[in-house]
């Protein structure tokens, strides 16, 4: 059965027991509108409802292939859908959300997008969302600031959806990195990528797991991984305080040399204060360049990946002679 398969589709599964039945019948849809065999792999992420139960009783009965993996306890959802992604067994490979807010019919697209041949990763796009306003003000602010401060090739709405090629899968299981985020990843490893536009679904039923803590944690996760920003700000900081110490003790000097300033020791103490403020900072901010210098370097990201390689053999001496 393992060569039979052409095309997978990886769901993390937490708190997500009463969308299975739904669930299972969209992927059974989904399949059978594959060229080819698709199987679906389910990733138990701790989940501490009844939804490994459930699916334990009821694949046996699925349209299509399926493999259930169940993780030791919650790792997040980045990690369950790594651990599917490593049991895929297809050339092209999907994620899904299990709670259907995104259309299933994106899987399709997805897979023809990239059978296609021309790229090897292919994310969706919302075009709009069918959320309460609060909810499309929320996420329209987060990820304009994710764009602005981490990574300003993410779509403009976000990723929740993807998929790659087999090709792709590799090289993205390489990045082995804890409190990482895998969109990002998934953008930084570049490759030839689609974007295919969607329009988020309303939620049919429960609250998301997506709560504010967690996308803080999200976004000081691609924070600390992918950018040097906070260290940057610190050393202007300390540049421009060097520059402000410099300037406002020249003018207290004069103050003080003027008779301006009468207290004794006043100045000393202000020029003292804003000369170790200001050092202080420039020197955090020189240390921490190369803290992140070193701190780079132990990811073992790849320095390069090469995305194709093509051999030429070379013209033989036979040729050069009827040239």
């Amino acid at each position: 059965m393992t060569d039979t398969i052409t095309h997978s589709l990886v769901i993390p599964v937490y708190r997500n027991e009463a969308f299975l039945p739904e669930l299972v019948r969209v992927v059974e849809s989904i399949g059978a509108g594959i060229d080819g065999r698709m199987e679906v792999v389910f990733v138990i992420d701790g989940s501490p409802d009844g939804s490994e139960e459930w699916l334990l009783n009821h694949l046996s009965g699925c349209a299509v292939p399926t493999q259930l993996v169940a993780l030791s306890r919650n790792f997040g959802s980045f990690t369950a859908i790594r651990v599917g992604l490593a049991q895929a067994r297809g050339e092209f490979i999907a994620v899904m959300a299990a709670d259907l807010q995104e259309p299933p019919e994106l899987v399709t697209d997805f897979f023809r997008t990239l059978a296609a041949g021309r790229h090897d990763v292919a994310v969706g796009t919302r075009t709009g969302r069918e959320d309460p306003l609060a909810g499309k003000v929320a996420a329209g602010l987060f990820w304009r600031v994710y764009r602005a401060l981490i990574q300003p090739e993410m779509p403009v709405a976000g990723v929740d959806m993807f998929a790659v090629t087999r090709k792709a899968r590799d090289v993205l299981l390489r990045l082995e990195e804890s409190h990482s985020s895998l969109i990002a990843q998934l953008l930084w490893i570049g490759f030839d990528r689609a974007e295919v536009p969607y329009v988020r679904r309303a939620r049919a039923q429960g609250e998301s797991g997506w709560t504010w803590r967690k996308k803080l944690q999200y976004l000081f996760d691609s924070i600390f991984s992918f950018t040097d920003i906070p260290i940057t700000i610190l050393m202007v900081i300390g540049v421009a305080g060097t520059f402000s110490f410099m300037l406002l003790g020249t003018v207290l000097l004069a103050l003080r040399m003027t008779g301006f300033i009468e207290v004794q020791g006043y100045t000393a103490i202000m020029v003292t204060i804003l000369f170790s403020a200001s050092l202080i900072l420039l020197g955090l901010g020189i240390v921490g360049n190369y803290v992140w210098r070193a701190y780079e370097n132990t990811k073992n990201r790849p320095l390069g990946i090469i995305r194709a390689q093509r051999d030429f053999p070379g013209a033989t001496r036979g040729d050069h002679e009827h040239d």
